[in-house]
């Protein structure tokens, strides 16, 4: 699954997607529409559902071993 984030109106919109076969071609279909978010939200929106995931750093230094 993915982010797509997309401008208009001076707005910024987002949902949820995921790729899937159909008939031998890769198409991709909205799983959830997330509506207007802020600029500061779009990057821990598409950390959380990156593939590899971003470690989380606590402001001490110290990782979260999960």
């Amino acid at each position: 699954m993915f982010i797509k984030t997309w401008k208009k109106k001076g707005r910024i919109y987002a949902s949820v997607y995921r790729s899937v076969r159909v008939g031998g071609k890769v198409k991709t279909e909205t799983v959830a529409y997330l509506g207007s978010v802020e600029e500061n939200q779009v990057p821990y929106l598409k950390a959380a559902y990156a593939k590899e995931k971003p470690a989380l750093v606590y402001k001490d230094g110290t990782r979260y071993e999960g």
